[in-house]
């Protein structure tokens, strides 16, 4: 099989391929990341070295930026991003651009599967048309169908293989294929009547979570307002055994999915003449949490401080992984830079960002802010320098100089 991409969703999935008895290329256009992967390294968190180098020295997985290479593929996948513009509009530009690369190899009977997250309709009416239109004569049978990823960085229980896989696809015989291909690799395959349900899934299970989300950072602004410690309210909610599911508060929302996919839904929306005004709504809320944290933060400053200086404690957008993609810390960040603030950040397990680097936890500041509680940090060194922290994480309870957002 060949994947395209070979980053967050592609590797992993050639892992499990792997794992599953399949011999896989995996295609991407960066060649400092091939040469990295070549050389045995894993450029994403879910994939160890030891894992990789197995893949690697057994034959059965390599990686390259030769596209003509998936004509020897039965099955192809395009794992590629599908982000968002400077309208914070769908951009599908990789995802079509994949399409058009991989269509003048695509070889008869061959199996073509979108595991990008987009809109209903975007298997049928954007890659299909690309790789008809420029696919080999003799490739008179092309397969199609949608399986949208699933897949949550730094997560130790849920991966590729005991994750339910949704697969839909244009016809019974694509059908056929796809759920043959899924259930080598997966545990459970589950089977949607089109490709547009499975893309229709994947937006409304992120949008699910997003609007969740807005729900406790809006509750948890009223609860601050009034001296109520939303946690405890949280807790407490959370003891009736039905019809409830915790949600935390925190900087915002980030990643490469919560922040994105209900965009898409929303844009939709309107090219089918329709709002989904609640979705909209959930994301102005999360867009601007970053602001009420900033102002949160200010409130900490001594009176007395002139020029404040603060540090931020992660700005991974989630624990345990180095990935800064759609950070809801750098819009903190610079609503803090607005108000004159000196910023620095230190995060054990991103290196650099924005064209800045980690300090260490010994810069002077007035206050702290845990963004994102990542592994490896001292925090209690800070506690005992009775430096004023901003916990939106609610993982130091109880403790001197602590805040709870």
């Amino acid at each position: 099989m060949a994947i395209i991409g070979q980053g967050y969703v592609g590797l992993p999935l050639a892992m499990a391929a792997v794992d599953a008895g399949w011999t896989v290329i995996g295609i991407d256009n960066f060649e400092a990341k091939v040469s990295q992967i070549n050389s045995g390294k894993s450029p994403v968190e879910d994939i160890s070295d030891t894992q990789l180098q197995a893949a690697l020295t057994s034959g059965a997985y390599r990686a390259s930026t030769d596209f003509s290479s998936v004509a020897k593929a039965s099955v192809i996948t395009i794992c590629v991003p599908t982000p968002l513009d400077e309208k914070r509009e769908p951009d599908l530009s990789l995802l079509q651009s994949a399409a058009s690369a991989i269509a003048p190899f695509v070889s008869n009977e061959t199996l073509v599967v979108s595991e990008s997250t987009s809109y209903p309709g975007t298997l049928r009416d954007i890659i299909i048309p690309a790789v008809n239109s420029l696919k080999p004569k003799d490739s008179v049978k092309v397969y199609y169908a949608s399986a949208p990823e699933r897949v949550n960085p730094g997560d130790p229980i849920w991966n590729q293989k005991n994750t339910p896989r949704l697969v839909g696809a244009v016809d019974a015989a694509s059908q056929v294929k796809a759920l043959a291909f899924y259930e080598s690799i997966c545990d459970v395959a589950v089977s949607v009547s089109s490709p547009e349900i499975a893309e229709a899934a994947k937006l409304l299970e992120n949008t699910f979570r997003l609007v969740n989300i807005a729900l406790i950072n809006e509750f948890t602004q009223l609860c601050a307002a009034t001296d109520i410690n939303v946690h405890e309210v949280i807790d407490a909610a959370s003891s009736k055994p039905y019809g409830f599911m915790p949600f935390r508060p925190g900087v915002g929302v980030g990643g490469h999915c919560i922040p994105v996919d209900p965009l898409y839904l929303t844009w939709w929306a309107r090219q089918n003449g329709r709002r989904a005004e609640f979705v909209e709504t959930a994301d102005s809320i999360n867009h601007t949490m970053p602001k009420y944290v900033a102002q949160r933060t200010l409130e900490l400053v001594d009176s007395s401080v002139t020029k404040p200086r603060v540090l931020i404690l992660g700005v991974a957008y989630k624990p345990g992984v180095g990935d800064v993609r759609e950070t809801p810390v750098s819009h903190l960040r610079d609503y803090l830079n607005a108000r004159g603030v000196e910023v620095a950040w230190h995060d054990p397990l991103v290196h650099t960002w924005d064209g800045s680097e980690s300090v260490e936890l010994e810069w002077e500041c007035d206050v702290v802010v845990l963004a994102t509680k990542q592994p490896g940090m001292d925090i209690e060194r800070l506690i005992a320098r009775g430096v004023q922290i901003l916990d939106c994480t609610n993982s130091l309870k109880k403790l001197p100089g602590v805040t709870s957002l």
